[in-house]
């Protein structure tokens, strides 16, 4: 980046989750200058590293003036740089307080977005609230659900720009557990993904949830027989547990609209169960989610002084 450009960066916007860094310069009206990244996400360092770590990536950017930095992410997690606390729901999607990091460097100012709690049932997300507070700086009027799928998908329940409360499923930890660690290791491919078996398995859990145990077994034992092939046994539990998942939000579903914000192919999944209980669903690039959250954060803050 050149000297007459590196004058145009306002602010950073920083994604600083377990296993990645992102981070985007940002100029005063929110576009995006330029992008770097690294994968020295927070699950590999120790706790006096995470400032040398940010100030080599962003070392180009590093000028005379003070670069303001906006984070989320695990980065404000009790094991990340300092822990942001949770906000209690309900709340307002976009906080009105950061959390300020420990910094040496006198040209560096971090700031840190805190994450979501809830008492009764118990839950917590931190991250997905930056995406949560993108998607409704662009549809402030949104009364519904937000799904948010991953290793533990949210649904969270929001109305006039607030989180009202959420949930979370273990959906994606519960995969790449039964892909890799148990008997269905042997019949579960890598890669892969067959959509034809994926539907079946949705419906089948859509229609008795109860019995996704016997399913799973099921899994196997069509292997062992010839009767279906890896790729196709992964879609199959990709299904089963997206439909277990869904069964589970069955009566929320019925009562609201839905946004999706993830990866496209497995927001695409979602849709597709979504769709099997009648319910549309639009979808939502989850980076791009991200960029607004922290862009709204930051106009916030602007706001507020």
């Amino acid at each position: 980046m050149s000297a007459a450009s590196l004058s145009d960066i306002a602010w950073v916007a920083v994604d600083w989750g377990t296993t990645h860094l992102r981070a985007l310069a940002m100029d005063a009206q929110g576009r995006d200058l330029a992008a770097l990244a690294s994968r020295q996400g927070m699950g590999a360092l120790g706790r006096d590293e995470y400032e040398p770590v940010l100030r080599a990536l962003l070392a180009p950017w590093l000028g005379e003036r003070v670069l303001h930095v906006i984070a989320c992410g695990m980065v404000g997690s009790r094991q990340g740089w300092i822990e942001a606390p949770y906000q209690p729901v309900p709340c307002p999607a976009r906080p009105v307080r950061l959390v300020r990091a420990p910094v040496k460097h006198p040209g560096l100012r971090v700031d840190i977005v805190p994450g979501l709690r809830q008492d009764e049932p118990a839950d917590v997300m931190r991250g997905e609230e930056t995406q949560i507070a993108g998607f409704l700086a662009g549809n402030p009027d949104f009364d519904g659900l937000i799904c948010l799928p991953g290793s533990h998908s949210k649904w969270a329940r929001v109305r006039d720009n607030q989180v009202l409360s959420f949930q979370t499923s273990m959906t994606g930890e519960l995969f790449a557990a039964l892909s890799r660690h148990t008997v269905l290791r042997h019949s579960i491919a890598e890669t892969g993904f067959a959509l034809a078996a994926f539907r079946p398995g949705l419906r089948a859990m859509l229609r008795q949830p109860e019995t996704l145990s016997l399913n799973l077994f099921s899994l196997r034992a069509q292997h062992l027989l010839g009767q279906t092939d890896p790729a196709a046994a992964r879609a199959r539990l990709s299904g089963l547990l997206i439909g277990g998942e869904l069964a589970a939000m069955r009566s929320l579903l019925q009562a609201h609209p839905v946004a999706i914000i993830g990866a496209a192919h497995l927001s695409e999944l979602y849709r597709i169960g979504l769709a099997e209980l009648a319910v549309a669903a639009s979808c939502h690039d989850a980076a791009e989610m991200t960029r607004a959250g922290l862009h709204a954060i930051h106009q916030t803050l602007e706001t507020n002084g």
